[in-house]
């Protein structure tokens, strides 16, 4: 069985976050493993509150699962502070992590946010380039880039620009456009465009993280990026399409749909 690590926060209401990951992971037959850096009050309608884990337990966290179970793939999603990010980037390099998907969370389905300001750079010039794929959505690149995008030739020069601080791929998702919803992936100056017809529904809570983390599957069952996202895609776009209506927000997503 292929294992799966995720370093991420907890979303109380289930739809995000750590939680939302070990569904998609359990979902696809994996066996799932969680770091747990924050604890988040949250539901369908917003974040309430973040409570940061402590650097170091995030670090003990992390060397019991390594000197254990070795994964086969990491995602990261939530990291909210430079001593998190900082810890986290050195223990994947002590322990030479493969197959890393890095969801750069910033900010949540329902508005709330999630990234201190002072933690952005820490994120670029640490986290990022150990990764083997990235998954920005649109406001969270031009948090990254410091402009607004807003047609896809600029995601396409966000790609480009990002690519000049990591050697990883960039998957940058065009869900926040008003009209389409496709995704550009760059893999070493070529690019991929996948596009989808959007899906009538506001129940999207936990999409960056279900995404990235199937994708983390995908990866670790020897898939090459490409195909890994277009079958991570795929499952995000059925387990919305599923049509769960859970919540007075944005609900979220049936992660089982399959099973």
């Amino acid at each position: 069985m292929k294992k799966i690590l995720t370093i991420a926060g907890s979303d109380c209401s289930g739809g995000a976050g750590i939680q939302a990951d070990i569904k998609t992971i359990t979902a696809h037959k994996m066996y799932a493993m969680s770091v747990v850096t924050a604890l988040t009050a949250q539901n369908t309608t917003g974040v309430c509150d973040v409570l940061n884990v402590n650097a170091d337990f995030v670090a003990k966290q992390l060397d019991c699962i390594f000197a254990d179970i070795e994964p086969d793939a990491v995602k990261v999603g939530m990291v909210s502070n430079e001593e998190i990010i900082t810890v986290i980037a050195e223990k994947l390099t002590q322990y030479k992590a493969k197959n890393i998907v890095i969801d750069p969370v910033m900010i949540a389905t329902n508005g709330g946010k999630l990234l201190c300001d002072d933690a952005v750079n820490t994120l670029v010039n640490l986290l990022l380039p150990i990764a083997d794929v990235i998954t920005p959505n649109i406001p969270e690149a031009e948090s990254l880039c410091g402009s607004e995008i807003r047609y896809k030739e600029d995601m396409l020069y966000f790609a480009q620009k990002l690519s000049q601080l990591v050697d990883g791929s960039i998957l940058v998702k065009g869900g926040h456009f008003s009209g389409n919803a496709d995704d550009l992936l760059y893999v070493k100056g070529v690019h991929f465009w996948f596009s989808a017809t959007r899906i009538d529904s506001q129940n999207t809570h936990g999409t960056g993280c279900t995404l990235s983390s199937a994708i983390a599957c995908n990866l670790a069952d020897g898939y090459a990026v490409e195909e890994s996202v277009k079958n991570a895609k795929d499952y995000v776009y059925g387990a919305i399409g599923d049509g769960l209506d859970l919540g007075r927000g944005c609900g979220p997503l049936n992660h089982c749909f399959r099973l």
